[in-house]
């Protein structure tokens, strides 16, 4: 059919002949970037943006000034939660600011989206910034000490 696609992608490495399935690459993929942190920085501004529509018994979230904190303050957690896994290079910049905006936004919606998206967000900036990808960790145990050492004392 022209619509189905294979399940399994296949390429030529030298002489061996690599198979490799949808998940297999999504996996590979998704090691190559904050994955876990900007997933939750979205959800906390997804739950946050959420929260604000509520309508708790007799109380009601009024819009005005403040609906808008509460519509941009959410958007802005899933824009920053998206362009950290869409670009891994900047994670330390997105993360920071997503880490600030959560905090933000304890006072400006609804107490955080009533602490839940507040926690997911910080906890999701604060994993932006302390991901690191697999090469570079790899590098530094591998490469040699960027220090000389200790240097020798001098006798005088």
């Amino acid at each position: 059919m022209l619509l189905s696609r294979p399940a399994a992608h296949t390429a030529t490495v030298g002489d061996d002949t690599v198979t490799s399935t949808r998940r297999e690459r999504f996996r590979e993929w998704r090691r190559r970037r904050p994955f876990v942190g900007g997933l939750l920085t979205a959800l906390g501004g997804v739950e946050m943006f959420f929260s604000g529509q509520l309508d708790v018994g007799r109380i009601h979230v009024q819009l005005g000034i403040e609906g808008l904190q509460a519509t941009i303050i959410p958007v802005l957690l899933v824009l920053l939660g998206v362009l950290a896994i869409a670009m891994p290079a900047h994670r330390i910049f997105y993360g920071v600011i997503a880490l600030a905006v959560a905090v933000y936004s304890l006072i400006g919606v609804n107490l955080g989206g009533f602490f839940i998206g507040m926690l997911l967000s910080s906890i999701g900036g604060v994993l932006t910034v302390a991901w690191m990808p697999r090469e570079s960790a790899r590098a530094a145990h591998d490469g040699p000490p960027t220090h000389p050492g200790p240097l020798p004392e001098k006798d005088a």
